[in-house]
């Protein structure tokens, strides 16, 4: 198979979209996402990293052009507190404006769970939180890195050798939106509130968090960030935040993922990386021409004109 960027990005989207329909599939047959026990979500995210690989051996491709280098901390440290930082703005939001109340009954139940007598419930709640932060972020991380294998490891690398940042971030996460469209449209992931605006706050939160995760993933040149952040976006949002607010009526139109709160609030912080969009370098891409560099064309070697080489 030729191998250029137009042709690897369809070759990986068919492979990505055919890997998970399978599992579409049974989860709109049951109705339920999280049938058989949860296991089939685990299943359905690595679906973009099994068509990764698929990919990679077709093309002819090394594992070792997916990034995997460990990243500077101070984007570790980003990565992992930027979800924790919309979220808390974005559910302080809501109890400050009296949208939702504290789930009370939460907090009983982890005290009963943890059943660690003579410990008040909210020294409970603060060791749950502390497990949630560490052995939740390792779970969470195992699952989200078979998403950003693909999405963010193979898909933004070749948009990027094509379009600007701009364009990368909102057509990868259009493509990622779609991805969860059947599931949100034939089962049950959503909010049961309105359909159609559960699309569109979870559109809008997902596109800025696409702007986030290409920013991290460009900038760091490693896809151990995007997972990280992806893996800390689930942990915080429906892990920890969405288990700790109770439904007061209208809670469930500001709150999850298919809430106004956090749509605003990861647009705000998106708008920020965007602004930032200077700093990333787009590998190969001339922004006067829509096609990567063609194999043959002539390169300087250090900037001297005597020096014209093939590459």
């Amino acid at each position: 198979m030729h191998d250029t960027s137009k042709s690897a990005i369809f070759l990986y989207l068919r492979l990505t979209f055919a890997f998970s329909a399978v599992v579409w599939i049974l989860i709109i047959w049951s109705g339920h996402v999280y049938m058989a026990f949860g296991l089939a979500i685990p299943i359905l995210m690595w679906c973009p990293a099994l068509a990764t690989l698929v990919s990679c051996r077709l093309l002819h491709r090394p594992l070792r052009s997916l990034a995997w280098s460990w990243p500077d901390n101070k984007f570790i440290a980003a990565a992992y507190l930027v979800p924790l930082a919309y979220s808390s703005v974005a559910y302080g939001a809501v109890w400050a404006w009296r949208l939702g109340g504290w789930n009370s009954e939460f907090v009983s139940l982890v005290a009963q769970v943890f059943g660690l007598r003579g410990l008040p419930e909210w020294g409970s709640l603060a060791l749950w939180v502390m497990f949630m932060a560490t052995g939740g972020l390792i779970l969470n991380v195992a699952t989200a890195l078979g998403e950003e294998i693909g999405w963010r490891g193979f898909l933004v690398p070749e948009l990027a050798k094509q379009m600007s940042f701009t364009k990368v971030s909102l057509l990868s996460g259009i493509i990622w939106t779609a991805w969860h469209m059947p599931l949100l449209f034939f089962a049950d992931y959503n909010a049961g509130t309105n359909r159609w605006y559960d699309v569109g706050c979870f559109t809008i939160s997902v596109v800025s968090l696409s702007v986030i995760l290409t920013w991290l993933r460009l900038k760091s040149n490693s896809l151990w960030t995007a997972s990280l952040l992806h893996a800390s976006h689930n942990l915080f949002v429906p892990g920890v935040f969405d288990n700790v607010v109770r439904n007061t009526g209208s809670t469930l139109w500001y709150t999850t993922v298919f809430g106004a709160a956090l749509a605003v609030t990861s647009a705000l912080f998106a708008i920020y990386f965007w602004m930032r969009r200077s700093e990333v370098q787009l590998p190969n891409y001339d922004p006067y021409r829509s096609h990567p560099a063609n194999i043959d064309s002539p390169v300087l070697c250090n900037g001297d004109p005597s020096s014209v080489r093939v590459l």
